[in-house]
């Protein structure tokens, strides 16, 4: 892929606006473990190469087990990720791949006993914070292999 602009170095509003909203998520009630599993979850469904390679440095950084992260497209077929944890990955799922599908009642009660309404509304928030971070990415063709996890976990 030839060279393509840096759409986050410019000071672009709309993107600084998908920043402050991607910091909001970040000290929302949702617990931070989660929010990276759920990130590399759904830049997988994505194919968003630098996001995959950002969420999987953040999640050995702190603590994730190789397992976890391994076989997280498979997870529900795997007994290591709590009910709630499954319950948010079908819901990022299913937002990620709407293409102009409702969501079903079943989902949703799915989701609403595992979470908040606040909860709930947060996880949609992050779901869509990561699916326009994948795009943008793809897009413009980030620099994959070059993100670094900083001393200090953003966690």
């Amino acid at each position: 892929m030839s060279q393509r602009i840096n759409a986050f170095a410019m000071g672009n509003k709309a993107v600084n606006a998908l920043n402050h909203m991607g910091t909001q998520v970040h000290h929302s009630s949702l617990d931070r473990s989660f929010l990276e599993l759920l990130y590399f979850r759904v830049s997988q469904i994505n194919g968003c190469a630098f996001c995959l390679d950002m969420h999987s440095k953040e999640l050995r950084a702190n603590g994730e087990t190789e397992q976890r992260i391994f076989l997280i497209s498979a997870w529900r077929e795997c007994s290591f990720y709590t009910d709630r944890e499954k319950a948010g990955l079908l819901w990022a799922e299913t937002l990620t791949s709407l293409n102009g599908k409702e969501v079903s009642d079943e989902i949703y009660a799915e989701a609403i006993k595992h979470f908040s309404e606040t909860e709930l509304v947060e996880l949609t928030m992050a779901v869509i914070a990561i699916n326009s971070y994948n795009r943008i990415n793809i897009a413009f063709g980030a620099d994959v292999g070059t993100y670094e996890v900083a001393e200090k976990s953003t966690i």
